[in-house]
């Protein structure tokens, strides 16, 4: 739903992980991002979950520069792939290298079933090094898996960076991802009081460590459970991100926004 409460001054916001493409804003896709400008949105990233959708994505961004792409297996997807799909993803690395600008959404869930844990492993570890050999800066999925996480971009020795997707937790594991060069992808997970740990790491990390995101369609804000999240409503994470931060808003606004062209190795959008 389009963001009705009286909301201050618009500012410019950079959506970091919206999934425009699933059927519940597909369906109307053009009216989401009408309402997202409207709220201040100018650009976005939509990241990929699974191969099959892979062309539509090099399609979208096509129809709309400001759309940018990310392609990737998810881990939730990882059972319905072989690592026949990691080959086709370096062929689409190099075919469109300045289209694709980062490896994702991948990661590790260890919050499924364990039999899926070999097959996410070898699928992480692939894309991670696809995405080392192609120099991209990568989108990480987590659920009960970040000491993992940090394991493999230590392994590899990762060094190009990226974004951990829906970061919730402490200033010290914020902290580990930080110093190999990622941003924290903060959404409306900051918007529930309850979340009094990511909150706090909010305030107490520097701000040049953030961006922001919806996660749209899913992780709705407080007080619109049950409803379909949109990128709209990314000018209420950032009013509340405001909120938890001592500098000013406009300040605020102009860091995150070049956060986000910094890490995804933007120079404008």
């Amino acid at each position: 739903m389009p963001v009705t409460r009286d909301m201050p001054a618009r500012v410019k916001l950079f959506d970091t992980h919206c999934h425009l493409d699933l059927p519940e804003l597909a369906v109307a896709q053009a009216l989401y991002w009408q309402q997202a400008q409207q709220a201040g949105v100018t650009a976005l990233v939509i990241p990929a979950v699974q191969q099959s959708a892979w062309q539509n994505l090099l399609d979208l961004h096509l129809q709309q520069p400001n759309w940018h792409i990310a392609l990737g297996i998810h881990p939730w997807w990882a059972a319905a792939h072989s690592l026949d799909a990691v080959t086709a993803l370096d062929n689409q690395l190099t075919a469109h290298s300045r289209a694709i600008i980062a490896v994702g959404e991948i990661g590790l869930d260890f919050a499924l079933a364990e039999h899926s844990f070999a097959m996410q492993q070898q699928l992480f570890t692939a894309q991670l090094a696809l995405a080392k050999q192609h120099n991209k800066p990568v989108i990480l999925h987590h659920r009960k898996s970040q000491p993992q996480l940090l394991a493999e971009l230590k392994r590899q020795q990762f060094r190009a960076g990226g974004i951990l997707h829906a970061f919730s937790g402490s200033q010290q594991q914020a902290t580990a991802f930080v110093d190999l060069g990622f941003k924290l992808g903060i959404g409306g997970t900051i918007t529930y009081e309850r979340a009094e740990k990511t909150r706090k790491t909010v305030q107490k990390l520097p701000l040049e460590s953030f961006v922001l995101e919806t996660d749209a369609p899913a992780m709705p804000l407080a007080g619109f459970q049950g409803e379909i999240n949109t990128p709209a409503q990314l000018a209420l994470v950032f009013e509340t991100f405001c909120k938890l931060r001592p500098e000013p808003r406009g300040q605020i606004a102009e860091v995150l926004w070049q956060n986000s062209l910094n890490v995804l190795r933007l120079s404008a959008a």
